[in-house]
């Protein structure tokens, strides 16, 4: 097609040769999708070669299993504290240890449970955020048709008739979204719980060993022993995972092959036929001679495997391979030869107390280093519900769950390596008062048990979801696999309710406190957004405020960053009726997290340009994957205005002219268009404020480009086989972009939306409470958003605002 205009033009001709028509179903790229066709990183951790493996899989060791490796300190002494009423009650126990240990920790985590991670990252929230990115299940109404275009998304639709069930039903049903996020709310508050109570209850069980050869220590000062070490360990925390990781490592790889070796002294000296254990026979004879104290006795044997589910929410420190290979070859063998070792002591000395039997099965002469080397393993044991702690805070930060924290990175070669200082100083404070508060190993057993349970039983539900949903896998393994691991699973807590009073309680408490604060803060967060959806400001109001005769242009590029990826935020009018005065060029700013690990730079941006062109306004979505670090001020700035020049160059060479006709199928974008749909037309979105995009297509190749590669432009860009492009508008793109880099080094003021938010005096009590002082007190003392986004204060302009919801 040729420009209007008469005057001298600049023809863009193809290569010579046939055209090739386009097949019908290439889509249709948006604003910063020239580059998008270069595929980003296939995984969290790239393409695993054998050092690599290696070298994570010693990390491993450090991080992970030390809490799984100190747990016979405490399963058998709390499983027979009332000692020992038959001798094959061991054997039972034994064999149940051993199938429990290879059913949950071996099977259901290691080799299914792994595979169900979000681009390489583990735990229930990337079980939630892999849901997410199959189903529209997120309550933040902020879904773009865009992010489904993102290379890493990998947005696929339903194939199976299950699949598109519950994808319909995940959709459709608001109860359904509902129970989704609660279910994972409740395990991250559990998981946080559980924190709080493995340091306590390892190092407590390590430090009691010493009452075996200091008898005159009392509980009080065993007590304040395990706070000093307590302290200790956490003020180490801020030298990140990898540095830990490779400290504590050759430690836990002693201590695994020290107990191991014990292990076999015992069994080979005291009793080889416990090796009979093997056989499950002794489960159901334990089950039969003890009846109900044997069902409730489950409960301090799933201890067995605790540490599992921080095996799993550890999965994006490190990669698939080097936990299952370090575990099957390394954890699993030392583990089980510690318990069948014991298991041989006892049947030999079953008239001794119980309650140090690891440490009375030790021969003499090891018993130092065995104890010393214990007290250290059971502090690295809580190295993995730390790391646990850290990156599940990191993941309810970007879902906007939880108030800010400030969250540093502490490894530049492994991504997904986090400390939090806030979260470190509550562990810490927490875990010594539940030391102090508790004294005993047996009461915090208790506690510890519910988590474990509850969380076991969620992941199965969620794994559930996912293989419907997203697994290929036939429907009879998927119903296997729910019944075995849910009717073992509810077995065991059903063992730990009946002990409900005797300690359960206490982290339930403390996972509600939990809770709470996430959904108030959530609630908030959702309501806040559709009130600025719904009092978006409309294109002809933002036209005649941006030409209001008292309206003055100032130097200098305003950033004004508002959390609305759709239109203007009600807070714009707002600064231009207080302080007529706005920049000479202002970009919209919104910051948002997608459910996925990470968003590749070059597919960061989505642009659009605010009508009147002149007046030189911007709309920009930033877009970052849970586990990507906000930049520096400086260098987001750095990095945005060289694609917001990019987007003016393209968007000037398409719109120079007529709208171009394609053949092309439309990708009709819900983010960058303020009409709203018709109630009869349901948006992506899923309410009836559905946004639709121009009708633009933005190229995936520059005109730079364009000019550069004349061989094959035919089939690269045939609609432009007739274009023509006025010179005098090459210059004026040219000029636009010269403007944005002047107005850039005039300076940069960050604006910032100082919200608050009220609940209508209409509204109930409840809703006062949580919106007009549990939210306000959480919003008063969290992390500032200036903070969070590293802006220089002499810079900052903040506009406050009140919000009615």
């Amino acid at each position: 097609m040729a420009m209007a205009s008469a005057r001298s033009t600049l023809e863009i001709v193809p290569h010579s040769g046939d055209l090739e028509v386009p097949p019908a179903d290439v889509p249709r790229q948006d604003s910063l999708y020239r580059d998008a066709t270069r595929p980003a990183h296939g995984g969290h951790h790239g393409q695993d070669n054998w050092v690599r493996t290696l070298r994570l899989g010693f990390q491993c060791v450090g991080i992970l299993y030390a809490d799984l490796g100190t747990s016979p300190l405490y399963v058998f002494s709390n499983t027979f504290k009332y000692g020992v009423g038959h001798k094959d009650d061991v054997l039972g126990v034994l064999s149940l240890i051993i199938y429990s240990f290879l059913l949950f920790a071996m099977v259901k985590i290691i080799f299914i449970a792994l595979y169900a991670n979000d681009d390489g990252d583990g735990g229930t929230f990337a079980l939630y955020s892999l849901i997410s990115r199959y189903a529209r299940v997120a309550l933040i109404p902020n879904q773009q048709a865009e992010d489904d275009l993102v290379s890493s998304h990998r947005h696929l639709s339903a194939t199976r008739r299950r699949a598109q069930w519950m994808k319909n039903l995940l959709e459709t049903s608001k109860p359904a979204k509902l129970t989704l996020f609660f279910l994972t709310i409740f395990a991250t508050a559990l998981a946080i719980s559980d924190c709080m109570l493995t340091p306590p209850i390892s190092v407590l069980s390590a430090v009691n060993g010493l009452r075996l050869r200091a008898p005159h220590l009392t509980t009080d000062q065993i007590v304040w022993i395990t706070v000093g070490i307590l302290i200790l360990f956490f003020a180490v925390q801020h030298l990140g995972t990898d540095k830990i990781g490779y400290t504590f490592a050759p430690l836990v790889v002693v201590w695994l092959l020290l107990i191991a070796g014990i292990g076999l002294y015992n069994l080979i000296k005291y009793d080889i036929g416990t090796l009979r254990a093997f056989n499950p026979k002794y489960i159901f004879d334990y089950f039969r001679r003890n009846k109900k104290k044997g069902w409730v006795s489950l409960g301090e044997i799933l201890l067995c495997f605790t540490g599992t589910e921080a095996l799993f929410a550890d999965l994006g420190y490190f990669s698939i391979k080097s936990i299952q290979l370090s575990f099957s070859f390394g954890l699993l063998p030392s583990v089980l030869l510690t318990y069948i070792g014991q298991a041989a002591y006892l049947r030999t000395h079953m008239d001794m107390t119980i309650s140090n039997a690891f440490f009375n099965s030790i021969p003499s002469t090891l018993f130092w280093p065995t104890f010393v080397l214990a007290l250290l393993a059971s502090v690295i044991g809580s190295q993995a519900m730390v790391s646990c702690a850290f990156a599940t805070m990191s993941h309810l930060q970007t879902l906007s769950c939880f108030p800010r924290v400030k969250i540093l990175h502490t490894s530049r070669r492994y991504s997904g390596q986090l400390y939090i200082p806030e979260v470190n100083f509550f562990l810490c404070v927490a875990s010594c008062i539940v030391t102090i508060s508790f004294r005993t190993t047996g009461f915090i057993a208790k506690a510890h048990e519910i988590c474990v349970a509850l969380v076991m039983v969620i992941t199965t539900l969620l794994m559930t979801i996912v293989m419907l949903l997203v697994w290929k896998v036939n429907i009879w393994w998927i119903a296997a696999f729910f019944v075995v691991f849910m009717s073992t699973e509810t077995v065991y807590l059903s063992a730990v309710l009946y002990k409900f009073t005797q300690g359960p309680y206490f982290p339930l408490a403390m996972s509600a406190v939990l809770m709470v604060i996430m959904i108030v803060w959530h609630y908030v967060h959702v309501k806040r957004y559709k009130y600025e959806l719904q009092h978006t400001v409309s294109p002809d109001e933002v036209k005649h405020l941006l030409e209001r005769h008292d309206l003055k242009r100032v130097p200098g590029l305003g950033l004004f960053y508002t959390e609305l990826v759709q239109g203007i935020p009600p807070i714009f009018p707002h600064l231009i009726e207080k302080i007529p005065t706005v920049h000479s060029v202002i970009v919209f700013i919104s910051v948002k997290h997608l459910p996925i690990p990470h968003v590749d730079v070059q597919e960061r941006f989505l642009f659009r340009q605010v009508e009147p062109k002149e007046s030189m306004v911007f709309r920009c979505v930033a877009r970052y994957g849970y586990r990507d670090t906000l930049e520096m001020a400086g260098d987001f700035v750095a990095t945005l205005v060289e694609y917001l020049q990019y987007y003016v160059r393209d968007l000037s060479l398409y719109c120079t002219a007529e709208p171009l006709r394609t053949s092309y199928p439309s990708i009709r974008i819900d983010s960058f268009r303020w009409e709203k749909k018709p109630s009869g037309r349901s948006g992506r979105s899923g309410h009836g404020h559905g946004i639709h995009a121009e009708e633009m297509l933005t190229p995936i190749q520059s005109f730079s480009e364009l000019t550069m590669h004349q061989v094959g432009m035919s089939n690269r860009l045939p609609q432009f086989q007739t274009a023509k492009m006025n010179l005098e508008e090459m210059l004026r793109i040219e000029e636009d972009q010269k403007v944005i880099q002047r107005e850039v080094d005039n300076g940069v003021v960050y604006i910032l939306g100082e919200t608050e938010v009220v609940a209508k005096p209409h509204s109930n009590l409840l809703k006062k409470i949580a919106v007009n002082y549990i939210f306000d007190f959480l919003r008063k003392n969290s992390r500032k958003g200036e903070k969070m986004l590293s802006i220089p204060r002499g810079q900052l302009l903040k506009v406050g605002i009140t919000y009615e919801i």
